[in-house]
């Protein structure tokens, strides 16, 4: 019903419609102790590494017990474990997985849906998680993530184009070419990520420089399209509009990255959760990533769970008390440096976040290939617009490829499957397939990767021969 209302309203309606509705929401995300929270992280942000671990001592024992006396799942998993509460023992701990949180989250919930709010995970992967955060934990959250913001002059209230799964658009805008809306209020414009094509970009590109927005948010993967259609064909976005481009939900490629900036002439800054609570990794002004050791626990451990430099990301999160995140396989991967940073931030250091555990794609000859070793399959090729993989069987790829007919040339296929061939060996079976549209996820997001066959690969890798 509230959908056919919308549906029905004049574009300015829509827009007013959409401000309403974000007040209220901005309630629950900024009112009670947003403040006090904010204060505490700004007051703490140089704080020695000995302060910071004490901290997080102290929130991990506080975090624990309270889980294990609300939660009946956690209460009967650490039944048989001594001093659970201590964090020099939380290797004993079992290592919970998204299966297991699905499987058993009636009884992992410590507060009712009604007195919390409600997340859902994104079905990226193919499954989806409902979890419940409290009012506090919330406000909590959006503190860091200001706090975060806020070292490059961010706050609510900024001029802002936003890029999220939102679909907000009617037929009527598509027809009129018109990919956004906005929140006269809070100075937000959001536009579309399930519009972008080369038949529409310019329209993007347009408003967007019109608009002058200080900040650009949301998915990396949209910003991209829109800044290699800006670069390609001449578009000049004006010097010193945007201060800041903050990411969120994908990961980010050093080609991303340097594409991004040229265009909008500034810098991204990127940082790491996730809409089921995990802690925070934020990048700093010296362009490092820093675990934010007041959110949580991370842990790096190889595939026999034990501690390492790179290897999968298992987090424990001290905001998430209505649906307890502890010893969490989040699915990601990443690695540490030992290195130190200047900025003032002393919190650990990490070298690179590899991304999505699940998002490569296996050859029989040479294992795993990461995200990262994907995406540079288009090192020296030119023309490519973006290319999607996937993989069905162990020995087959199909990869689907937009191309800029201009530009593409039988040199650059030959570049390219080339890089593939480094990756995956001679004998697996690469399909090109030429296409003029790759789709989004539901979630609006562009999944670069897509691997239908990850219980063959165990299989396979258990037993080799």
């Amino acid at each position: 019903m509230k959908e056919k209302i919308y549906n029905f309203l004049p574009n300015i309606f829509q827009n007013i419609l959409i401000s309403a509705f974000n007040i209220f929401l901005y309630r629950k995300r900024y009112g009670g102790k947003y403040n006090y929270y904010l204060k505490q992280f700004t007051k703490n942000n140089k704080l020695t590494i000995q302060e910071l671990k004490e901290i997080q001592t102290k929130k991990y024992e506080q975090f624990i017990t309270s889980s294990v006396k609300k939660s009946n799942f956690y209460k009967s998993l650490y039944s048989a474990v001594v001093d659970f509460q201590s964090i020099k023992n939380i290797e004993q701990l079992p290592i919970v997985n998204k299966e297991m949180l699905r499987s058993n989250i009636d009884s992992i919930h410590t507060i009712a849906k009604a007195k919390g709010i409600v997340s859902k995970t994104g079905g990226t992967t193919g499954k989806s998680l409902e979890v419940i955060f409290s009012k506090d934990n919330m406000q909590e959250r959006f503190a860091m993530l200001d706090n975060f913001r806020g070292n490059f002059g961010y706050r609510l209230g900024k001029k802002t184009a936003w890029f999220s799964g939102k679909n907000l658009l009617t037929q009527s805008d598509v027809n009129k070419n018109r990919f956004w809306k906005t929140d006269y209020w809070h100075k937000v414009r959001y536009y579309s990520t399930f519009h972008i094509k080369d038949a529409y970009l310019h329209y993007y590109v347009k408003n967007l420089i019109k608009y002058k927005p200080e900040y650009l948010v949301g998915f990396p993967s949209s910003i991209l399209e829109i800044a290699k259609f800006g670069l390609i064909n001449k578009y000049h976005f004006p010097e010193a509009t945007v201060k800041a481009i903050f990411p969120t939900a994908e990961t980010v490629t050093n080609e991303m990255r340097q594409v991004i900036e040229t265009f909008f002439k500034t810098k991204m800054y990127n940082q790491y959760a996730s809409s089921e609570g995990a802690p925070f990794i934020i990048e700093c002004s010296k362009g490092n990533l820093h675990l934010e050791l007041q959110s949580g626990v991370f842990e790096v451990l190889d595939e026999q769970d034990m501690p390492c430099k790179k290897g999968r990301l298992v987090v424990t999160s001290f905001t998430t008390y209505g649906t307890p995140l502890i010893r969490y396989d989040i699915g990601d991967s990443i690695e540490l440096s030992d290195e130190v940073c200047t900025c003032g931030n002393n919190n650990p250091l990490v070298k690179e976040i590899l991304g999505r555990v699940d998002d490569f794609i296996y050859s029989p000859k040479n294992g795993k290939i990461n995200l990262g070793n994907i995406s540079n399959t288009l090192k020296d090729t030119n023309g490519i617009v973006k290319f999607q993989v996937i993989q069905n069987f162990i020995d087959t790829l199909d990869i689907s490829i937009i191309i800029d007919e201009h530009h593409f040339t039988k040199e650059t296929e030959t570049v390219f499957l080339k890089n593939w061939r480094d990756r995956v060996g001679l004998e697996m079976k690469i399909n090109l397939n030429y296409v003029k549209k790759i789709d989004v996820e539901k979630s609006g997001k562009f999944r670069m990767v897509r691997n239908n066959i990850k219980h063959l690969i165990l299989k396979n890798e258990t037993n080799p021969n």
